[in-house]
């Protein structure tokens, strides 16, 4: 149930809704910050759906692409661990974000992403970097997130929410609710 709620987390959107697949393409090898190696290195055994899941990363079948005018492209399928929110260690992220290869109909994985609740705190940062946010999302409240597109090159930057390379499965996929900003 919490990884229903959390679905959306980071969906920086105006609107969310399926498209059509994609392939995920190939993996970032030149990171904008030697950080992301160790981000890299920790998650990485997480091209394996099952590894996710087996330490703690809840499954969805929500998948978050951005609606609004300038269709920014998607974020993919939202697994998220509990016990991450709130973390800025680049080994722990909250999420690991997938996108079903049109190919093969395998979900693969393209993103990470760090949540972090807002309590008025200043805007965190990594990796010199700032979080996008704050922002309401319906059922995990106000937050901070940051993304990495470490395992699916983005040409709008690593760092980027949405990706304009990856879009949801199917349309019969459910699209997750899109958040509010303040």
């Amino acid at each position: 149930m919490a990884a229903l709620a959390l679905a959306a987390v980071g969906s920086l959107a105006l609107g969310t809704a399926p498209a059509a697949a994609v392939s995920a393409g190939k993996p970032v090898t030149d990171f904008p910050h030697p950080g992301l190696k160790k981000t890299y290195d920790a998650t990485v055994a997480y091209k394996s759906e099952q590894k996710a899941i087996d330490d703690g990363f809840e499954r969805t079948d929500m998948c978050v692409v951005d609606e609004s005018p300038e269709k920014l492209g998607g974020m993919g399928y939202h697994y998220v661990n509990p016990a991450n929110i709130g973390s800025t260690d680049p080994t722990k992220p909250a999420s690991v974000l997938y996108a079903k290869n049109h190919e093969t109909g395998k979900r693969e994985l393209v993103a990470v992403e760090w949540v972090v609740p807002n309590t008025g705190q200043p805007k965190p940062r990594l990796f010199d970097h700032d979080f996008d946010g704050p922002a309401v999302i319906e059922g995990v409240g106000d937050v901070y997130t940051l993304h990495a597109w470490i395992f699916k090159k983005n040409p709008k930057g690593v760092f980027t929410a949405y990706n304009p390379r990856v879009h949801c499965a199917c349309p019969e996929d459910a699209a997750a609710p899109a958040p509010t900003h303040p």
